[in-house]
């Protein structure tokens, strides 16, 4: 358990290094299209780094990693189901499963500041959703 509490915190200063470098979410309309899409990459790096975690602890536990082209949404359906994540967590972080899939099959362009800016918003409070509920199993 040392070992895996040890990767998680790991994890959690790469998200929280990332979470630092985000801008507020009122600013995004001003941004570039350069500087919009490195807000969208800290987005997904934030959500690669949720899955990261989440993955960690099933394997931890001894359930298997979902498979299949809905891996991603699979892994944060069998997080909740496995009471790593509450059903609320796993809730406010499917708006971030979705982003990671526009923004991984998206071109910079496509990228709307006023439908990210509720993200940004909203992730610091979804990383402390998530912390909590992974720090009641280490």
């Amino acid at each position: 358990m040392a070992d895996l509490r040890e990767r998680v915190q790991s994890e959690y200063e790469a998200i929280q290094k990332t979470l630092t470098a985000m801008p507020p979410g009122n600013r995004l309309v001003k941004l570039s299209t350069l500087e919009l899409a490195g807000v969208a990459t800290l987005l997904h790096n934030f959500y690669n780094g949720v899955e990261t975690i989440l993955k960690q602890v099933l394997l931890a536990q001894g359930i298997p990693i979902p498979e299949g082209p809905a891996w991603h949404r699979d892994l944060l359906t069998a997080s909740a189901e496995h009471q790593i994540i509450s059903e609320s967590t796993a809730e406010e972080l499917k708006q971030f499963l979705a982003f990671r899939h526009f923004f991984s099959h998206a071109y910079a362009l496509d990228l709307d500041p006023r439908r990210m800016e509720s993200l940004v918003a909203r992730v610091c409070d979804a990383f402390q959703s998530l912390s909590h509920d992974v720090n009641r199993l280490l």
